[in-house]
């Protein structure tokens, strides 16, 4: 048995050692250069490490979002068009959801919504699309008042404006 346990400990490491030489060799041919072997093994730890980091299981393992609804639809929506600079902001486009427990007194929110670019003019004919041009991503902090959620209008930042095609 014991003999078995042997044998499995001197493949592994013989496999790391053929490893790291065939690392060092085809940095060698690649760079030129002779390899930084304390640097290659530190990169190699740290990549090792961070793939069982605490921070990338969370990420791994979080639950999807959680959809919630805002009274102050419209105060956002037009908050969203002002620091998106697009001309308009498809207001039943708006959806909120967190990752936040809810029954917190504030919690983050991202609000996603489609945007309107303004209308085309060719050859003095005004064409109002109803096509939305833009994806717009932002982010709010959400809390509890007197008539529901509301998203705190100044706490609004803009993500992302996407360009759709």
């Amino acid at each position: 048995m014991a003999n078995k346990v042997v044998r499995i400990v001197l493949i592994i490491v013989l496999f790391v050692v053929f490893f790291e030489l065939g690392l060092f060799g085809s940095y060698t041919i690649v760079t030129s250069e002779t390899p930084n072997i304390q640097g290659l093994i530190d990169m190699q730890v740290s990549k090792i490490s961070g793939i069982f980091s605490p921070e990338n299981v969370n990420e791994v393992l979080v639950k999807d979002p959680t959809p919630v609804s805002i009274s102050n639809k419209k105060d956002i929506a037009l908050r969203m068009e002002e620091l998106s600079k697009v001309d308009g902001v498809d207001y039943d486009s708006i959806n909120v959801s967190t990752y936040e427990d809810t029954d917190n007194e504030k919690f983050n929110v991202t609000i996603e919504s489609l945007g309107y670019e303004s209308p085309n003019s060719t050859s003095g004919q005004i064409v109002i699309s109803q096509v939305p041009s833009y994806k717009i991503i932002a982010n709010g902090v959400a809390s509890y008042k007197g008539t529901g959620l509301n998203v705190d209008r100044n706490s609004v930042t803009i993500n992302s404006v996407l360009k759709l095609y």
